[in-house]
């Protein structure tokens, strides 16, 4: 019973891959698992490279960004084993690096990697070049070379201010006073990783935003202290003498849950379970706004591991959905979330209003933009401006004609919520770079067809 159809091959298109849906998702009642969270991944692959002895993770998420930060340290001369159960790192301490002469990091696709190995590498006296993919090399880097520069580091980015980029490290590096204001945790992480190998001590004064780093600081009783207060956390960060191995059972990623999430909440009878999923505060702001809107949502069989918070959500479908006047104060933790959030608006009745969004457009693609720019596909007002848009919702919609989405610089939550639009409202899309989720989920269109088993 597959509702799609697989991997056509377009002439006009070299090597692209293009999914075709054909009719909506029909009614479910199914328990899932999804993929190990992206963001825990990463950093757990950062902290185990820099630990002192062996680190093991299960349920590590094998998508494109991780295995990048995994080649890389390998390149950096950690080495790494990866079985079907697990993932093993030999970490050789906070100066265990071997830096090559010349030496190149691709990390392809990966803010997240990118920006975070930089805080890394400050003490290298040997020259680095950072690279990523076309996407990854549009997106602003000075936003964390500006406060590596304070310590001591030296950064030369191209003209365009991003990708590649060189850095070099110092001997003689020296504690700062960072004032992070964007509500971005890869600036606070990378200024923390780089403050964990300096000297003194480096206060941090950050907007609200994902706390994982911190929270993995603490649960390895690093010299990482946080003040939260209501809008900004302070942070002081002293350098770090040892980091024990980290053996690690990765919670599931609520990013990638997002989207079955909306699937069943758009759908007509359906109800949907997904295990143990990462609830971490700093990143439910979905579930908040779409209860909001009159999602039926439900944290089931809670606890906490490591310091972060893990249950199973339940989602029913939702018949009356309504408009929401967003909150901005829940931009930064829905932030990746957002392409999928719209469609629940694009459904709901009366006018949403989502503002103080400019930080979607520094994402993989310009996201606010493509987000107005499905939606007018598929026959729903949207007015955009450089940071907010109002969405006329249509309780009533349907599609009935063919829609093709392509050239999105390959960013695999445009594509994904294409998906769940597809899925939802019907029509005849034709979806191209199906390869995307591979940086992020690549079991995505693995699930939808288990959906319908």
């Amino acid at each position: 019973m597959l509702i799609l159809v697989n991997l056509l091959k377009l002439t006009n298109i070299q090597m692209s891959e293009v999914i075709v849906f054909k009719k909506k998702i029909k009614d479910f009642n199914k328990k899932i698992s999804i993929s190990g969270d992206k963001s825990l991944s990463i950093r757990w692959v950062l902290f185990s490279s820099i630990a002192s002895g062996t680190s093991r993770a299960y349920n590590l998420l094998m998508s494109e960004d991780v295995l990048a930060a995994i080649d890389s340290i390998k390149k950096l001369g950690i080495d790494v084993n990866i079985n079907k159960k697990y993932c093993e790192i030999h970490g050789k301490g906070l100066n265990g690096y071997k830096i090559k002469d010349n030496l190149i990091i691709d990390a392809k696709n990966s803010g997240t990697f990118g920006r975070l190995i930089l805080g890394l590498l400050i003490d290298s006296t040997k020259t680095i070049k950072i690279i990523g993919d076309k996407s990854l090399s549009k997106r602003d880097f000075r936003r964390v070379t500006e406060p590596l520069k304070k310590f001591g580091v030296n950064c030369k980015l191209n003209k365009n201010k991003g990708l590649p980029l060189t850095i070099t490290g110092s001997n003689h590096l020296k504690p700062i006073n960072y004032l992070e204001n964007r509500g971005s945790a890869q600036c606070k992480s990378t200024v923390i990783f780089a403050a964990l190998k300096t000297p003194g001590t480096t206060y941090i004064k950050a907007k609200k935003s994902r706390n994982h780093t911190e929270l993995l600081c603490k649960h390895l009783n690093l010299p990482v202290n946080v003040q939260s207060k209501k809008k900004y956390d302070f942070i002081k960060v002293t350098q770090a003498k040892k980091i024990k191995s980290l053996n690690y059972k990765i919670p599931s990623d609520i990013s990638s849950s997002s989207f079955f999430i909306v699937l069943t909440a758009l759908s007509q009878k359906s109800k949907l379970t997904i295990k143990n999923i990462n609830i971490n505060p700093s990143r439910t702001g979905i579930v908040t706004i779409l209860k909001k809107m009159g999602v039926k949502i439900i944290f089931k069989n809670k606890k906490t591991y490591k310091g972060e918070k893990i249950a199973d959500i339940e989602v029913k479908s939702s018949s009356n959905l309504k408009s929401i006047n967003c909150p901005a104060s829940l931009n930064s933790s829905a932030i990746d979330e957002f392409l999928v959030i719209f469609l629940v608006a694009a459904k709901a009745k009366g006018v949403s209003y989502f503002k103080n969004l400019a930080e979607l457009n520094q994402k993989e693609s310009p996201r606010l933009k493509w987000g107005s720019k499905i939606l007018n596909m598929i026959g729903i007002k949207t007015v955009l401006t450089n940071h907010s848009i109002k969405i006329y919702g249509n309780p009533e919609l349907e599609i009935d004609k063919k829609i093709i989405i392509k050239n999105y610089l390959r960013d695999h939550r445009v594509f994904m919520t294409s998906a769940i639009a597809a899925l939802s409202f019907g029509g005849e899309w034709h979806i191209h770079d199906k390869s995307s989720i591979d940086t992020s989920f690549p079991s995505f269109l693995k699930i939808i067809n288990e959906l319908q088993e």
